[in-house]
């Protein structure tokens, strides 16, 4: 849904020291083959001994409960240290810890085009119009973050174009380092 390329989402994943394992899951997909794919990965680690999975979900009780239902289908337990945080302290608190994102991806039924490709920052914040919620909880926009205190070092990448493709705005962010 990020839109992000593939060599950034390893650089970031390299500056924060951790392992990434992608899971493969096609263009317009179902629901099928997603939970499916999801499953398979996710028994795999189950088998290793991993019994918690953390997601950063908010708000939103219906995905809540269809993860922790997915999960307890294979003997795992979701952990949702964010959950019911106040989304503007959190989004200012994410800010003044010193984390730098770009907005990535923007529904373009809840904001302009002008709101994809930018930092997300004070002044970012500032613009949302007060239906929108400043996480993006409800999938309003999404952001790749490349850096901040948990960073080895800064993701570096350069703004391409801007492009509209169902019914969202995508910002092609090109790894430079």
């Amino acid at each position: 849904m990020h839109g992000v390329r593939r060599q950034l989402l390893h650089a970031q994943a390299a500056s924060l020291g951790l392992s990434l394992e992608e899971v493969w899951i096609p263009r317009n997909a179902s629901n099928a083959i997603y939970e499916t794919r999801m499953r398979v990965v996710l028994e795999k680690y189950f088998a290793l001994g991993v019994t918690r999975v953390a997601f950063g979900d908010l708000f939103l009780a219906d995905i809540r409960t269809y993860r922790e239902t997915r999960l307890r289908e294979i003997g795992m337990k979701g952990v949702f240290p964010l959950w019911h945080r106040k989304t503007d302290r959190l989004a200012a608190q994410f800010v003044d810890l010193g984390f730098r994102a770009v907005t990535c991806c923007v529904d373009s039924k809840r904001l302009p085009r002008e709101f994809c490709g930018v930092p997300y920052d004070r002044e970012f914040l500032a613009r949302l119009p007060p239906d929108v919620d400043p996480c993006g909880e409800n999938g309003e926009f999404h952001t790749f973050v490349f850096d901040g205190p948990l960073f080895k070092r800064k993701v570096d990448f350069e703004l391409g174009n801007v492009v509209s493709r169902e019914g969202f705005y995508f910002a092609d962010l090109i790894s430079t380092g």
